[in-house]
């Protein structure tokens, strides 16, 4: 079986692929900015954490918070676990489209 090659990143990409897999409620909720800006604050956690590679499933918490606080600090807006937890799934699931992980 051919190994599946593996594709860049592409932001704008990313934030299509998370739109269409969202439910409609959210879609009419999150534009393409405010998800690139999740996407950025998850981001910069991930940064402040170091190596992303020692990123532990306990840490989610502690992202969905820094996503949350930093949205309603910066006035973006306020959004709950549950919409950040969906939108981080979508670009993990991005991301394993394009076998960014192998």
């Amino acid at each position: 079986m051919a190994k599946k090659e593996q594709l860049q990143y592409d932001e704008e990409e990313s934030v299509k692929f998370i739109q269409n897999h969202l439910p409609q409620d959210l879609k009419e909720k999150f534009n393409d900015d405010d998800i690139l800006y999740l996407l950025d604050l998850a981001e910069e956690f991930y940064e402040s954490k170091g190596d992303i590679d020692s990123f532990e499933d306990e840490d989610e918490d502690e992202l969905v918070t820094y996503i949350i606080k930093n949205a309603k600090e910066d006035g973006v807006g306020s959004f709950s676990a549950e919409d950040i937890l969906l939108i981080l799934d979508g670009e993990l699931e991005y991301c394993e489209s394009i076998n960014l992980f192998e």
